[in-house]
C-alpha cells in the first residue's frame, strides 16, 4: 500500500509539473550561425541575462545554421555561441518586450585564427553556483597552469584528499568520482596516481554535486565529483607532454603524454602516463590489554613498523569517434593499467609488564609483491534529434581487474636481552583476485515548452568477483609447507543492479527554478564462501528521490535548497573474508556480511554577488560502514575490520569566497564547521560518541609577471570523532612557483608539498576492551619539478565528442591493497 501511495504522489507531482510547463507561451529569439559564408550546424547557442551572464536557455543550431530560443520573461539579454573548432562569440545586448526578436547573422571565427577586432564581453568566474552543482572553471585561475588534476581537485572548495587519495566532500567520505562521466580506476591510490599524471591543461571544469540529480548513480554517501576534460576542437594534430621528478626521503617520477588527431568525420585520441614512487611509512601502535573483570593492566604492546613501498603505475587510453551523420556520433574507448609493486615491512613489538619492564620482543619481516592489472572497453553513441536539444546517448562497458598478491612472513622471538626464545615462524600467502564488470546505460533528454526539460534513462550492471586466499605455514619439524585452513578462504560474489530514473527541471520565472527526480535501483547480490560453505542471497529495491529549488530575489543574491537520498554499497575488497597481516599480533580481515548504508542529505545555500557562498546542511546515515578495531584478549591479538555499527547525523555550516586582494593576488577561502554524532551497537554494547569539528583550506595565487606565477595553499582539519576513532588535528601547507616559456607553450613548475613537514595522523580508540593509540607518518614533504609542453597544428572543426562510460559506480568499489 505504501508503494502505491508513493507511485501516486510521484505521478501527481509529474502531472502538475508538466501542466505548469505547458501553461505559458514564450516569445522567440531567432537567428542563424555561419562561418565563411557557410552555415554552422550543431553550434550551442545560449541565452544569457545581460546583467550577470547567467544562462537562461540553450539551443543547438540546425543544419542550415538556424536556431530559435523561447523567452519567458521580458528583459535585457545577450547570446553566447559555441561550436567545436571556433572561437566563442557573444552578441550585443538586446531587450525583449513581448515580441519576437530576430538577431543579425552571427559569424564565428575558426579556433587559432585572428579575432579581427572581435571583443569577448564575458569571462567565466573561477567558481559558479548552479541549482544542482558547483562548477570550478579550471582555466579561470591562471596559476592552475602546470598543475596536475589532483592539485586542482585539492584546491576546490569543500574537497580534501588524504595521503592515500581518499577524497572527502564537505567532511564526508564515500564520494563517487567520475571523469567525463566515464569509469575511473577506483582504488583510491590508483585514482590519485591517474590524477597526478593528468595535466591541468587537459581539464575544463570540475562539477561538485553534494546532492546529484537522479540521472547519476545513487551511490556515493556524500555526492558526486565529475572531472570534465577538454574536447579537442582542432583539425590535425595536437597534444601535450609532461615530464617530472620529485624528491622526498626517496625519489619519484611522473610522466605523461596525450595526443589527438582529427580529420573529416574521424577523431582519434590516445594518452599514456607512468608514475614511479618509492616512499616510507612509519606506523606506531601502543596497545594495552586489561583483565576484563578487574580492569587492571595486564600487558603493554609497543609496535613500530617501518614500511618501504616501491611501486609504479602504467596507464593508457586509446579511442576514436566517428560522425556517421551530422546528428549521430559513435565512439570506442579502450583503457588499461599495469601496476607492479613491492612493499617491505619491518615490525618490532615490545611486550612489557604493567610496571614497564620488557618481557619479550617479536620482530616481523613481511614482503608483499603485487601485480594489479585492468583492461576495459567502452562503446558509446550520441544522436541529436533536432535543434531543440532533444538527444539520446548510450554506453556499453566491460572492465576486468586482475590481481596477484604474494606475501611472505617471518616472525622471530626474543627475550628482553635479545636472545632467541624459540624457533622462527614462517607463513606465506597467495591471493589471486579477478573482477569482471558489465554495464549498459541509456539516457534521453527532451526539452519541453515553458522553459522545461525532461530527462529519463536506464542502466543495468552485472559484477562477478572471484577471490581466493591460500595460506601455508612452514612445519619446522618436517621442513615442509602445510596448508593453513584456518586462514585460507575462497570467496565468490555476484551482483546485478538494475536502475531507471526520470528527472524534470523547469525555469518558472526570472526568480524561481526547480528540479524533481526519482531513481529506482533494484539490487540482487549473492555471496559464497566456498571453503566454509557460508552463503548469502540479498534482493532489495529502493527509491532515491532528489529535489532542487532555486530562488534569485535580485541580481546579487541566489538561494538554493536541495534534498537527496543516497546509498553506499561496501567495496568488493572489504567483503572478502581474507587476512592481511602486519605482524603476528595485528591484522586486517574483510567482512562478507556488510550491508549497504543509506543517507538522507539536505542543504540550503546562498551565493552573494557571485563570489561569497554559504551553506547549512543536515545528513542522516543508517547502517553506517566504519572501520573498527577488535581484540582477542586470550591471544593478545588485535584486528581491523569494517562493520555496520551505527547510525549518524551530521550538521554542517560552510562559507567559501574567491576574490582578488590586489590586481596580482587572488585568494580562495573555504571554512566548514561540523557537528557529528554516532550511535549504535558494537559487540552487543551500545556506544554513543561525537562532537564538533572544523575544516578549512585556502589557496593564494600571485601573478608576479606575464610569465611568472606563484601559489601558496594549505588546509587544516581539527580534532574529530569518526566512529570509534578519536582523530587529532592535521594539516599541511604547499608552495609552488611556475614560469611559462617557449611562447607560453611550455610551463616549468616547482612544487613543494607539506614544506613544514607537519602532516601526520594521530589518533586513539578506547572502548570496551580496546585501548589503542596510533601514530602514522609518511614521506609527505616532497619537492617536485615538472615541465609541460603543449603542441597544436591544425584548424577549426565542428565534430563533437561526448562523455564515455556508464560503469562508474561499480568501478568505484574496486579497491587495491597499497
Amino acid at each position: 500500500m505504501k508503494t502505491k501511495i508513493q507511485i501516486f504522489l510521484i505521478a501527481l507531482t509529474v502531472n502538475t509539473f508538466l501542466a505548469g510547463a505547458y501553461a505559458q507561451s514564450p516569445t522567440i529569439v531567432s537567428g542563424s550561425v555561419i562561418s565563411n559564408q557557410a552555415p554552422v550546424e550543431a553550434a550551442s547557442v545560449y541565452l544569457l541575462k545581460a546583467k550577470d551572464s547567467s544562462i537562461v536557455k540553450a539551443a543547438v543550431s540546425a543544419k542550415n545554421g538556424a536556431f530559435t530560443l523561447p523567452v519567458l520573461v521580458n528583459g535585457h539579454y545577450l547570446l553566447a555561441i559555441e561550436a567545436l573548432g571556433f572561437q566563442k562569440q557573444y552578441s550585443a545586448a538586446f531587450e525583449m518586450k513581448g515580441a519576437a526578436f530576430h538577431m543579425p547573422v552571427i559569424e564565428l571565427v575558426a579556433a587559432g585564427a585572428a579575432l579581427n577586432g572581435v571583443t569577448v564581453t564575458s569571462k567565466k568566474p573561477f567558481v559558479e553556483q548552479h541549482l544542482d552543482k558547483t562548477i570550478i572553471n579550471v582555466e579561470a585561475s591562471a596559476s592552475n597552469a602546470g598543475l596536475s588534476a589532483l592539485d586542482v581537485l585539492e584546491k576546490s572548495p569543500g574537497i580534501s584528499v588524504d595521503k592515500d587519495g581518499n577524497v572527502s566532500l564537505k567532511g564526508k567520505g564515500g564520494v563517487l568520482i567520475l571523469v567525463d562521466g566515464k569509469p575511473t580506476y577506483l582504488s583510491a591510490a590508483e585514482l590519485a596516481n591517474i590524477l597526478k599524471n593528468m595535466p591541468s591543461t587537459n581539464l575544463e571544469q570540475i562539477e561538485i554535486m553534494p546532492n546529484p540529480p537522479a540521472k547519476y548513480d545513487a551511490a556515493g554517501n556524500s555526492g558526486v565529483i565529475n572531472i570534465r576534460t577538454k574536447k579537442s576542437r582542432i583539425v590535425g594534430l595536437n597534444g601535450s607532454v609532461t615530464i617530472g621528478g620529485g624528491m622526498g626521503l626517496y625519489p619519484k617520477t611522473s610522466n605523461s603524454a596525450s595526443v589527438n588527431y582529427r580529420t573529416g568525420k574521424v577523431n582519434v585520441f590516445a594518452n599514456y602516463s607512468h608514475y614511479w614512487n618509492k616512499n616510507m611509512q612509519d606506523l606506531r601502535l601502543t596497545r594495552k590489554f586489561r583483565d576484563q573483570d578487574t580492569k587492571e593492566l595486564v600487558s603493554n604492546f609497543d609496535q613500530q613498523t617501518k614500511m618501504i613501498k616501491n611501486g609504479q603505475n602504467h596507464n593508457f587510453k586509446v579511442g576514436a569517434d566517428y560522425a556517421v551523420t551530422n546528428k549521430t556520433t559513435i565512439g570506442v574507448v579502450v583503457n588499461g593499467m599495469f601496476n607492479p609493486r613491492v612493499n617491505t615491512n619491518h615490525n618490532t613489538t615490545q611486550i612489557s609488564r604493567p610496571d614497564g619492564t620488557i618481557d619479550s620482543i617479536t620482530v616481523a619481516d613481511n614482503t608483499y609483491k603485487n601485480n594489479f592489472n585492468s583492461l576495459g572497453g567502452n562503446l558509446n553513441l550520441r544522436h541529436v534529434f533536432d535543434s531543440t536539444g532533444r538527444e539520446l546517448t548510450a554506453d556499453i562497458d566491460y572492465i576486468q581487474y586482475q590481481s596477484e598478491d604474494k606475501q611472505t612472513f617471518r616472525n622471530t622471538f626474543y627475550n628482553n636481552s635479545w636472545g632467541k626464545t624459540r624457533a622462527d615462524e614462517y607463513m606465506k600467502g597467495r591471493l589471486p583476485s579477478d573482477i569482471k564488470i558489465y554495464s549498459v546505460k541509456v539516457d534521453y533528454t527532451h526539452p519541453l515548452p515553458g522553459n522545461a526539460k525532461l530527462e529519463a534513462g536506464a542502466k543495468s550492471s552485472y559484477v562477478k568477483t572471484d577471490n581466493n586466499a591460500l595460506y601455508d605455514i612452514l612445519n619446522n619439524g618436517t621442513g615442509k609447507w602445510d596448508a593453513d585452513m584456518g586462514r585460507s578462504n575462497h570467496f565468490l560474489y555476484k551482483e546485478n543492479i538494475n536502475a531507471a530514473y526520470v528527472n524534470l527541471s523547469k525555469k518558472w520565472s526570472d526568480k524561481w527554478s526547480s528540479q524533481l527526480g526519482v531513481r529506482a535501483e533494484n539490487t540482487n547480490a549473492n555471496g559464497n564462501q566456498v571453503t566454509t560453505g557460508e552463503t548469502f542471497d540479498r534482493h532489495y529495491t529502493q527509491l532515491f528521490p532528489t529535489v532542487f529549488v532555486g530562488f534569485n530575489p535580485n541580481a546579487k543574491n541566489q538561494l538554493g535548497l536541495s534534498y537527496g537520498r543516497r546509498i553506499e554499497r561496501p567495496d568488493y575488497e572489504n567483503m572478502n573474508p581474507f587476512y592481511y597481516f602486519l605482524d603476528k599480533y595485528t591484522y586486517q580481515v574483510g567482512n562478507p556480511n556488510l550491508r549497504p548504508q543509506f543517507s538522507h542529505n539536505i542543504e540550503l545555500n546562498h551565493t552573494w554577488n557571485g563570489f561569497l557562498t554559504s551553506s547549512v546542511g543536515y545528513s542522516r546515515t543508517n547502517d553506517i560502514i566504519l572501520d573498527v578495531l577488535e581484540q582477542v584478549d586470550s591471544i593478545t591479538t588485535s584486528y581491523q575490520t569494517k562493520r555496520n555499527i551505527a547510525s549518524s547525523y551530521t550538521f554542517t555550516a560552510s562559507v567559501s569566497a574567491g576574490f582578488p586582494v590586489t590586481k596580482w593576488w587572488k585568494t580562495n577561502l573555504y571554512v566548514q564547521g561540523n557537528y557529528r554524532r554516532f550511535s549504535g551497537l558494537l559487540n552487543n554494547e551500545y556506544i554513543a560518541v561525537g562532537g564538533p569539528s572544523m575544516t578549512a583550506n585556502m589557496s593564494n595565487q600571485f601573478q608576479l609577471s606575464g610569465t611568472w606565477s606563484m601559489e601558496l595553499s594549505g588546509w587544516i582539519e581539527s580534532r574529530h570523532i569518526e566512529g570509534v576513532l578519536d582523530m587529532r588535528a592535521m594539516g599541511a601547507a604547499n608552495f609552488a612557483i611556475s614560469k611559462q616559456i617557449l611562447k607560453k607553450k611550455g610551463t616549468l613548475r616547482l612544487n613543494v608539498r607539506d614544506f613544514l613537514n607537519v602532516q601526520a595522523f594521530r589518533g586513539s580508540s578506547k572502548y570496551q576492551n580496546v585501548d589503542i593509540t596510533i601514530y602514522n607518518q609518511w614521506d609527505n614533504r616532497v619537492v617536485n619539478l615538472s615541465f609541460t609542453y603543449r603542441f597544436s597544428k591544425g584548424q577549426g572543426a565542428t565534430a563533437q565528442q561526448r562523455k564515455r562510460g556508464g560503469a562508474g559506480d561499480e568501478q568505484n568499489r574496486v579497491k587495491e591493497e597499497n
